[in-house]
């Protein structure tokens, strides 16, 4: 009987305690605006000097041999940069997007019917992969179709007329395979360094994104217990999202002015995020519709751009290299580095 009663005591209040945790309202039990403001300010400064020291760090490589593109250990940092971008999709952006999705602040129809953080990561995917095969793509027909050797007809006639056809024809294919092998190396060279600046744009694109996304919840907050975690993890996350961005950047050889340019974009995306949130911190409420479905949507964009971005631009292209395929060592090292880059960006999801 006393069971019975227990069960029946649980049957009752368990639709109460679901109902209790799904709440859309605010948490308001540790709101210290002024306190708050004091760790505000530090994460600006913090995660604005961690951006641009990562981001710089590759960029500077010809101050520091081992961030130098034709270097081994380039390959190493890569590698770990390139697994702290795929961790930051999976573990920090994705799931994000998933509660912001499937919140129990929006109405079952659409969202509770069908699965869109999922849908709108593989568009945002294939979209990247679209962006990135349609610029390389034009790139090389454009270039190859002014590269095309062209055969001047009158001068061979003139040839033909003083009597050294054969010695002209043979110097004009000579010349015309020497043209085309020439150009046939600078076009792999020069659709190299396309696809390093598609890559380092569409990159930038998607960590720019969520930084916004994440740099506005941080400034709209004003639970101090929220933000001191917070700070040192997206310090960490901003330092080593800019190492594998400066990657980029310099295999893409930018000029200087673009290159300081998307630095420093970079670096104060997070920052200008915190000052906005902090701007509407009044009226911003993070657990409205509106907000839940843009930052959702935002955040799955995101995080299906630095998946693809991670999986095939920057490990699938290093790990496929033939550099790496013909030295053991560099292999395990770079498999070392990705393990050690996801794993250390996945433990930051305990406190952020």
């Amino acid at each position: 009987m006393d069971r019975l009663c227990t069960l029946l005591v649980v049957l009752l209040l368990l639709p109460a305690t679901i109902y209790a945790e799904c709440t859309c309202d605010n948490e308001a039990g540790d709101r210290n605006k002024a306190e708050a403001l004091k760790y505000k300010l530090v994460a600006i400064a913090s995660i604005l000097i961690a951006g641009a020291v990562g981001v710089s760090m590759p960029i500077l490589g010809k101050f520091i041999p081992a961030f130098r593109p034709e270097n081994n250990v380039f390959f190493v940092i890569k590698a770990f940069a390139a697994g702290v971008i795929l961790s930051t999709g999976f573990i920090h952006v994705l799931p994000d997007a998933f509660d912001s999705l499937t919140s129990p602040c929006l109405s079952a129809n659409p969202w509770g019917d069908f699965p869109f953080t999922g849908f709108v990561a593989m568009v945002s995917a294939m979209a990247t992969l679209m962006v990135d095969t349609f610029a390389t793509s034009y790139f090389k027909r454009s270039h190859f179709s002014k590269a095309r050797p062209v055969v001047d007809e009158d001068e061979e006639k003139q040839g033909e007329h003083e009597g050294h056809v054969h010695v002209h024809t043979h110097v004009s294919h000579g010349h015309a395979h020497g043209s085309a092998l020439e150009e046939s190396v600078e076009g792999s060279g020069s659709s190299d360094l396309l696809r390093h600046r598609v890559i380092s744009q569409v990159l930038e694109l998607g960590i720019v994104v969520h930084s916004v996304i994440i740099g506005i919840s941080l400034g709209a907050s004003m639970s101090p217990k929220t933000i001191k975690p917070l700070v040192a993890a997206l310090t960490f996350h901003q330092l080593f999202e800019g190492i594998g961005l400066g990657g980029c950047i310099s295999q893409a050889k930018f000029k200087p002015r673009t290159i300081a340019t998307m630095s420093i974009f970079f670096s104060l995306t997070t920052p200008v995020g915190i000052a906005i949130g902090f701007g509407i911190s009044n009226v911003y409420n993070e657990s409205s519709p509106t907000a839940l479905i843009v930052e959702g949507i935002f955040n799955s964009a995101s995080a299906g751009i630095l998946i693809y971005m991670a999986l095939v631009d920057l490990l699938a292209a290093d790990f496929m290299n033939p550099r790496m395929q013909n030295n053991l060592k560099l292999q395990l090292g770079a498999n070392l580095s990705l393990l050690l880059g996801s794993g250390f960006m996945s433990l930051l999801a305990k406190w952020a």
